[in-house]
Parts: C-alpha cells; sequence; structure tokens
C-alpha cells in the first residue's frame, strides 16, 4: 500500500538506509514495496536485490520535485517503466531545469500526482494519490466522485520524530540558513510516517475503492535484475557484432602483435597465446580485450603516453594488443591470476592516462561506444563536518563550533545545544551528502544506461550513474578503468623539455625499458634510494626500502613495489624478505619447504595477490576457483562473508587432512590474511616498475629537465620546495621568476633554472598571459616604465611583481622599485596600455639611497613562492656547535647524537599493542642530504612537530639492513632570525 517512500539517498532529505526501509516494511507486515527517491535512483538495484530477504517484493519508480516542491511519483510497471522514468529525469538533472507539472505520456508506468493540485483530465496510466491527512478533505472534494482514479499515497520518509527532526537539519544544512530560519514549505510535513500496513488500512476503511485500486496498481508491477556470479555480465557482449568476428579480430592483432613483440616466436610463447585465446573465448571475454585495445589505439594515435597495470598484465594477449608493456613470459607471471576458467566478471585493466590527456581519452570512449556512463560514488557526511553544519545551523560561534567537532570534549559538561549537535552529529554521520564522479570507473553496457539507472551531470560534463561500484559489480556490470597519474605527465614533458635545452641529444626511445634494465646510473641511483621525483620509489618508506635491499634489477624492483604495501609489513614478512634477499644462504633454514617450492623467486615469502592463490591451491588443496575467492574475499569487497568463511574452514581442514601442523597452518594463514587485501598483483606492481625505469633512466641522464617536468607537472609525493632543492643538489642555478625570462611556467636554460610566474602568490593569470603575449610580440621589457606602457597593470600586482625580483634585470633593488611605481601608478591605480609606435622615456628622479637589508628578499620569496631560494639553514638565528652531519651518522652507531634537519615529510602511525601514535620524520639536513628519524609514542607526545622548519633531533643512530636512522629523544624547532622587512 505504500506508493511513494524515501531512502537517505533522497539526498538531504531522507532518513533511512535502504535495509532500513525494508526491515521496518518487514516488521509492518508490508509483502510489496514501492521505492521512490527524490530525483535520484541510487538505492533502486539495491533495494530489488534486498527486498527477497525481507520476504517483499520490491517496486521500484522516482518522485519527481522542483526542490521539495513535488510534481508527481513514477512507478515502473516494468523495467521498461524503470528505463522510461531515467530517460525523462536525466535530461533534467542534466540541464539542472525544472520539471513540469504534467507527466509525459509513459508506456510502462504509472503517474500518480499529489492529491493538491491534481489535474482534472488523467490519462489511463494516471492517478491521484490521497494522504491520511488528505481524507478529510477528499469528502468534500469532487475527486469523491471519482475514486477510480484514486490510489493511497502515504508517504513515508520518517520512521519517528527523531528522524523528522534529522531531516529539518538536513534540510537547513542544504539550504544553507540558520534551523530557526528554515522556511517550512522547504520541509516534508511531519505526518510523512511510514505507519503500520494495519492502521493505514484502518484511516482508509470507508474507501473500499480506493484501498482495491491501489493494491491493483501494485500487483501490476513487477521488476527484475539478476544478482550474482552464476548471471552473465551486462557489459558490452561483443565488439563487432558478433562473438565469431571478434574472435578472428583477436587472432589477427595478437599475430601482427607477435612480430612487434618477440624477435623470436618460441613454441613456449605460442602454447600461452593458444591457451589464453581459448579460455578468453570460452569466457566471453573478447569484448572486453578489443574495447581495451580501441581504447589504447586511439592514444597511441594521439601521441599519448598511458600504462596498462593490474592483473591485466598477466596475459600475453594484452601484451600483444599493447594494452599493458608487461612481458608475461619475462616475468613469469600468472594467468589464471588474471582468468581462469572459475572466473563469472569480466578481467580487471587499469589503464592510466597524463592527468592532461585523461579527458580527451573519456571524449573518445563516449562519442565511440553507444551505451556509457561514469560511475558514481557517494560523498558522505563526516563526523566533523556534520558536527560543523550542525553548529553552524544551530548558530554557534565558529570558536565553539571548531572546539566540538575535534571531538576531544566532555559530553557530561557541555550545554543541551552543543549535546544536540553531537547527537544529532552521530545520527547523520554516514548519510550519503551529494553524489560524485568515481575516480577511473567507466561503464559500456550492452543495455542503455538507463536501463539501470537514472544518470547525472558533474562539472567535468560527463554522465554518471547514481549508483557505485559495488552495486554495479553486484548487477554484472562492471567498469573499465580509465585513470589518471602524473608520472606520465612528468615523463611526457621532460622528453619535450631536453629536445629543448639539449637539442644535440640523440632521440630517446622512452619504451626501450631493456636498455633502461641494463644501465648503470640507474642502478645506482636504485640502490642507493636516490630517486626523488620518480613515479613509485621516491617516498621516504620506499627509499628506506632500497637502500635496506641494495635492489638494482627490474625483478628486484617488481618485488619491493608489492612488499612496500601496508600488509606485508604488517605480517612481518616485509623484514623477512629483506632479511632473506641479502641472505640468501639462510632461506632453506628460515622458510616453510612447501612456501618456497611454490615461491622460490621470493624466497618463499607471499609477496603478490597471486601468490594467495598458490598457496591456497597448493600448500592447502582448495580448487582454483575457491583459491581466487579466498583472494577476492580478502579484497574487502564482499558483501557477505558467509562463503568467505566456508572456504577458510576448508583450508584448515584441508591441511590437517594432508597431516600439515596446526601451528604451521595458523601461520600460513595469519600471513595471507593480513596482506591479501594490500599487496599488488605481480603484474600490477611489473606495470609500475616500468613506468619507475622509465622516469629513472631520465633522472639519471637529464636531471634538470627531468626535474622541472616534475615542478610543472605539481610534484609528486613531496612538495614543489624539495623538488626544486633536488635540482639545485644536481647543479641547477635556482632564478626567482623573471618578465623577461621566465614563462608561466618553470623554464630551463642551460643548468639555469627560472621559476615559473604561476609560483607568485595572488599573482592574476589574466597579467601573466598579457605578459607573454607582450614580450613575445615587443620583445623584453627595457625598464618598469616600459613593461607599465605594454601590460595592463594594477599597482597592488606590479608590486608582487618587483617584491619577487622579477625586475632584478634593471639593476635597481625593491625599494627603489617601488618608488618608482607609485610614481607610476598611484595616481590612476592601473596602468592603460597605450601601443605608442616609439618608447617614451619616463622623467629620471634621483632618490636618496634606499638600502636593502639582508634576507628581505628571502621573507619575500616565502611569502610569495612558498619557500626560500637560499638555504633554510642561512636564516637561523644562530647554528648549534653540537651537530653531526648526516653522513656522519655512520660513524655514530648506538651514540647518542644531534643533528639539524629541514622539515621535509612526517608519516604517523599507530602501534600494534598499545595503538598509540608515533611518527617517522624525513629532513633535509646542512648538507642537502636526507635524513630520517623515528619519533616512538612517549617522544611524540612529549615533542611534537611544529610545522615547517629546522628543526635539532637528538636521539640515538641506529642501523637496520645498512640503513642508517635515528631514534629520536628531543625534538626542538629553531628559531630563525627576525624579518627583517619588520624591523
Amino acid at each position: 500500500m505504500y506508493l511513494n517512500t524515501h531512502t537517505y539517498f533522497s539526498l538531504r532529505y531522507g532518513t533511512m538506509k535502504p535495509e532500513a526501509l525494508l526491515a521496518l516494511a518487514q516488521s509492518y507486515g508490508v509483502d510489496k514495496l514501492a521505492l521512490t527517491d527524490i530525483n535520484n535512483t541510487s538505492a533502486c538495484l539495491e533495494f530489488v536485490r534486498l527486498a527477497p530477504e525481507y520476504e517483499i517484493t520490491p517496486v521500484i519508480g522516482i518522485d519527481f520535485r522542483n526542490g521539495v516542491d513535488q510534481q508527481f511519483v513514477g512507478i515502473a510497471k516494468n523495467n521498461a517503466g524503470f528505463q522510461e522514468l531515467n530517460e525523462y529525469l536525466s535530461p533534467f538533472l542534466h540541464e539542472k531545469e525544472a520539471i513540469p507539472s504534467r507527466a509525459p505520456d509513459f508506456k510502462n508506468a504509472y503517474v500518480i500526482y499529489p492529491f493538491q493540485g491534481a489535474p482534472e483530465e488523467l490519462a489511463d496510466h494516471e492517478f491521484v494519490g490521497v494522504a491520511v491527512r488528505h481524507l478529510h478533505r477528499l469528502r468534500l472534494s469532487p475527486w469523491v466522485k471519482r475514486q477510480e482514479k484514486l490510489v493511497i499515497m502515504q508517504t513515508g520518509t520518517f520512521r519517528h520524530k527523531r528522524d523528522f527532526n534529522a531531516h529539518r537539519l538536513l534540510r537547513a544544512i542544504d539550504n544553507n540558513t540558520l534551523l530557526s530560519k528554515l522556511p517550512k514549505d522547504e520541509e516534508a510535513s511531519p505526518e510523512d510516517i511510514f505507519m503500520p500496513l494495519a492502521r493505514l488500512l484502518e484511516y482508509f476503511s470507508a474507501f473500499p475503492v480506493i484501498v482495491k485500486n491501489t493494491k491493483s496498481l501494485l500487483a501490476s508491477c513487477s521488476i527484475e535484475f539478476e544478482f550474482g556470479d552464476q548471471y552473465p555480465h551486462k557489459n558490452q557482449k561483443t565488439y563487432t557484432g558478433s562473438a565469431e568476428k571478434d574472435f578472428r579480430l583477436v587472432k589477427k592483432l595478437c599475430e601482427d602483435g607477435l612480430t612487434y613483440r618477440y624477435p623470436e616466436v618460441t613454441k613456449k610463447i605460442r602454447d600461452r597465446v593458444n591457451k589464453e585465446l581459448e579460455i578468453i573465448r570460452q569466457k566471453g571475454f573478447l569484448s572486453y580485450f578489443l574495447i581495451n585495445w580501441d581504447i589504447v589505439s586511439y592514444a597511441r594515435s594521439r601521441g599519448f603516453f598511458y600504462v596498462g597495470r593490474g592483473s591485466g598484465a598477466n596475459s600475453i594477449v594484452a601484451y600483444l594488443l599493447r594494452i599493458t608493456d608487461v612481458d608475461p613470459i619475462d616475468l613469469d607471471l600468472y594467468f589464471e591470476r588474471f582468468i581462469n576458467l572459475y572466473r563469472k566478471n569480466p578481467p580487471d585493466f587499469d589503464i592510466d592516462f597524463s592527468w592532461k590527456d585523461r579527458d580527451e581519452v573519456t571524449h573518445y570512449i563516449f562519442d565511440r561506444f553507444k551505451n556509457v556512463s561514469l560511475l558514481a560514488t557517494y560523498n558522505t557526511f563526516q563526523y566533523k563536518a556534520v558536527v560543523r553544519e550542525l553548529g553552524k545551523v544551530f548558530g554557534l560561534p565558529g570558536h565553539e563550533i571548531e572546539k566540538l567537532s575535534r571531538g576531544s570534549v566532555n559530553y557530561d559538561g557541555l550545554d543541551r545545544l552543543s549535546q544536540l549537535i553531537l547527537r544529532y552529529g552521530t545520527w547523520i554521520k554516514g548519510f550519503p551528502s551529494h553524489l560524485s564522479v568515481h575516480a577511473g570507473g567507466v561503464l559500456i553496457t550492452e543495455k542503455p544506461i538507463h536501463y539501470f539507472s537514472a544518470t547525472s551531470l558533474p562539472p567535468k560534463g560527463f554522465p554518471i550513474t547514481h549508483f557505485d561500484m559495488v552495486i554495479a559489480e553486484d548487477a554484472g556490470i562492471y567498469k573499465f578503468d580509465i585513470l589518471s597519474q602524473r608520472g606520465l605527465s612528468k615523463i611526457k614533458e621532460a622528453l619535450s623539455i631536453i629536445r629543448k635545452n639539449r637539442p644535440s641529444e640523440p632521440f630517446i626511445d622512452i619504451h626501450d625499458v631493456d636498455r633502461f634494465k641494463k644501465d648503470e646510473k640507474v642502478k645506482s641511483i636504485l640502490r642507493q634510494g636516490n630517486a626523488i621525483g620518480c613515479f613509485y620509489v621516491e617516498s621516504p618508506a620506499m627509499r628506506m626500502l632500497l637502500k635496506k635491499l641494495e635492489v638494482d634489477t627490474y625483478v628486484g624492483l617488481v618485488a619491493a613495489s608489492s612488499i612496500i604495501r601496508p600488509g606485508v609489513a604488517k605480517s612481518g614478512m616485509m623484514r623477512e624478505y629483506i632479511y632473506r634477499f641479502r641472505n640468501p644462504e639462510t632461506v632453506k633454514e628460515r622458510a616453510f619447504a612447501v612456501l618456497l617450492e611454490i615461491m622460490p623467486d621470493t624466497f618463499g615469502v607471499m609477496v603478490y595477490q597471486e601468490d594467495v592463490i598458490k598457496v591456497a591451491h597448493y600448500f592447502a588443496g582448495l580448487t582454483l576457483a575457491e583459491a581466487d575467492y579466498l583472494r577476492r574475499g580478502m579484497s574487502g569487497k564482499f558483501r557477505s562473508r558467509a562463503e568467505f568463511l566456508k572456504t577458510k574452514d576448508k583450508f584448515f581442514n584441508n591441511c590437517r587432512a594432508k597431516g600439515i601442523p596446526e601451528a604451521d597452518t595458523r601461520e600460513v594463514w595469519r600471513q595471507i590474511e593480513s596482506f591479501a587485501g594490500y599487496a599488488f598483483s605481480k603484474g600490477h606492481s611489473a606495470s609500475y616498475a616500468v613506468e619507475s625505469f622509465q622516469s629513472l633512466f631520465l633522472k639519471a641522464h637529464y636531471p634538470l629537465e627531468y626535474m622541472v617536468a616534475v615542478i610543472n607537472n605539481y610534484g609528486g609525493f613531496y612538495r614543489t620546495e624539495i623538488y626544486v632543492h633536488e635540482a639545485r643538489m644536481h647543479g641547477a642555478r635556482i632564478e626567482a621568476p623573471c618578465v623577461n625570462r621566465s614563462e608561466n611556467m618553470t623554464c630551463i636554460d642551460g643548468k639555469t633554472i627560472y621559476l615559473g610566474l604561476n609560483f607568485i602568490s595572488d599573482l592574476e593569470s589574466r597579467l601573466i598571459y598579457d605578459l607573454l603575449q607582450s614580450r613575445e610580440e615587443h620583445g623584453d621589457f627595457l625598464s618598469i616604465d616600459d613593461f607599465v606602457q605594454r601590460v595592463s597593470t594594477s599597482l597592488e600586482q606590479l608590486k608582487l611583481l618587483i617584491r619577487v625580483g622579477a625586475f632584478r634585470f634593471t639593476g635597481k633593488n625593491k625599494k627603489e622599485l617601488m618608488w618608482e611605481a607609485h610614481f607610476l601608478l598611484a595616481n590612476t591605480g592601473k596602468s592603460i596600455v597605450t601601443n605608442n609606435l616609439f618608447y617614451t622615456a619616463p622623467q629620471q628622479f634621483k632618490l636618496p639611497a634606499l638600502e636593502i637589508a639582508q634576507h628581505e628578499d628571502t621573507f619575500d620569496q616565502i611569502e610569495l613562492l612558498g619557500f626560500p631560494l637560499c638555504s633554510p639553514y642561512a636564516i637561523l638565528r644562530s647554528l648549534p656547535a653540537d651537530c653531526i652531519n648526516s653522513t656522519q651518522m655512520i660513524d655514530n652507531l648506538g651514540k647518542k647524537v644531534s643533528v639539524m634537519g629541514y622539515y621535509v615529510h612526517k608519516k604517523n602511525a599507530i602501534t600494534s599493542k598499545r595503538k598509540e601514535m608515533m611518527h617517522f620524520g624525513t629532513f633535509i639536513d646542512i648538507d642537502g642530504y636526507f635524513l630520517d628519524s623515528v619519533h616512538f609514542p612517549d617522544v611524540a607526545k612529549k615533542y611534537p612537530f611544529r610545522g615547517r622548519g629546522v628543526y635539532k633531533i637528538t636521539g640515538k643512530v641506529v642501523e637496520e639492513f645498512g640503513y642508517y636512522s635515528l631514534e629520536a629523544q628531543k625534538l626542538e624547532i629553531l628559531p630563525l632570525i627576525e624579518d627583517p622587512r619588520y624591523k
């Protein structure tokens, strides 16, 4: 009897989870229920999937509203009707237009108009909805004589008063207004309660015709979607139009690829290709390969860099189709990790493009294929954010809101209003706030997207579904991952900068990765962990690992890329891997014999995701299907753990049956459980390692050009200052922005790097554009007056350029230039471009000596660029006399020492036993070299980090596997000199 019910996917309006709505309906004796969220279909597929668990037959539709003003409710008679409703709603969401009060002529959907304002003329599929609160008016209404067109439409938005209160708070947040000023027409009626079925029927007992109409309408509705692995996937089924043509095309592309990829095609290669093709064909995954091939072929035609990664790199077919550049024969990659005969869902490719190119690739996909949409994610209300919003809604002052949002308050000591905010903050926490775009998920379906969902249009301009990845996979819709990363842009731009700055250099084939793997300079910086700016190998943790491993091979880097992940470290197996790597003679005595036999290349340590499959299959005797189920179950994506727990039980039972000691079984299971959800597949790590070697080669041979590319692509793990420092350590001369030498982005001339004009805080992009255009058309600027005549600028903008030193070519100091700027613009406020044919020199004045204090430039640079161009140690009030350098730590092992370090990065960690906060610090010493420290909980509490600056770190020098660090006992920030600008 319920035709209009809402979940919390009626965004910033509804208050119930889909499961809560179904549970409530079941408890009230409802056996058929219509879900109709407001202008949203996020819950629909999930509602259909869950409803049978609550012994409820699902019906779905949409509550069409302008804001909170209900126009009509659409109820799908069947799947075609749901598609009609989605196709109607979506354009209004895309264009942000108002929905008309009169519905179109739906063929497979009912329309129910609200009692107030319902049209008199109704089509056969149209009805008028009557709520309980309308019954007293119905008796006096003309509709009482036309009851054949009436149905019950008691809106179900709330369970109780608390839900209604939360609803009002959500409406106030949505309207950005105080609760006390929230208009009544912006909130629902408090009578929109989901009431027990018996009570609802009692209210309508005097109107049996209306009850009958409602039952009849619901009885005629039926919706069905297939959920679970037992059903075929819903992605586009074929690429060419037929499975046979798809197979012939893939086979031809493989033949072409064999010629391109392999100088000699061995029987091993042929057998692998034939084996994969047969499995791919049997599983019906040919179109998936061909669609990805189409996308990367387009990217290559446009000169776009890309990396195909994920478990797809385990496939030689993917390698031959150039979806990935990882050779699975070379690395002995396990194809069954990617596809096996038991796998139900399509394979998984992640394709990374430059952040500058991805949008064009996405445009191509939308133009090239028929049924395309991006996948949504749900941005939810987080507790701190909710408390802040509720504080504003209740009109609390900012300082009180901030105090409440921090969470460290005594609830009992708060006033009633503050307690209310915290109580409802907890209640609303986790509610969806708005739809957002998945990081890279693209759906290409066989049926129209609107068969499954309405679509919205975020600012990027590509339509998104209303459901997320988990619901999509439940329904058999699997995403194509079209992702972006800055590492590829760095490589591409570095090549361009090298051609410009070093025109005599030979052509660099960046895809000749085999050459890079053998390069001695690359091996050297890899062993030493000097890979700042290089993809995936620059973080403090990765630098530490590379130094401990002393790895300099491709295979070694592939393993390192996976063992750095949280799970392996958590299990303690990262340290064990390092030990066995450095001491191979001890492997046999330290490793389980069966694990060493399964994984000889990684010394019997599980490093990759597919190791879980191998160990479960060979160690515990699970089938490949069960082993893969185990691996996926640990990824955290599974909704129900019941079948996963059965697999776990079988793992232990099989080991017992094989006579494996219980302690050994538990230890192997502990290792599996701790890292399987975090570790990479080997193919994924191999893909990362390819890009790492490309960037390492550029860093090794062209460090200055490469660092400019890093800076222009907004860095990586570190802030820009660190990359500027790294360039300086490689011999670069760093120059502040200059109106005659700088571009918008950072540029290089020989060994001189000019920071980009875009670095100057608050400098307008329009001024930069005009400046560069004038310089291109008329040459360098001769003076500040020449600049003012040629470029339209305000006094404030001109002062920014003077302060950063952009007019230093004039030979005048800043104070002289400031005096001149005020003379030129103080009266007008803004210069007017005259376009005079000849330059007219301004009147010259004799000024008194205007001195610039030492380090005045430095503090201007900190303010305008974000960092100084001199050493940060140069502006310390004094240098402690008792400090050693990081290079001297090797001679002070086990001793208590002090070291000065300029703050770079802090990583927080929680101790496993006491659950206390500790830190790992990264600094640059006075000579410019990196220094790492460990701050255990007691020290972390007593001596907290205090932001950017130079610290004196006192502690004990410790060493592990040849890697030296400082176990901090004291941390103090060193004072700077007084800012000379304000003396």
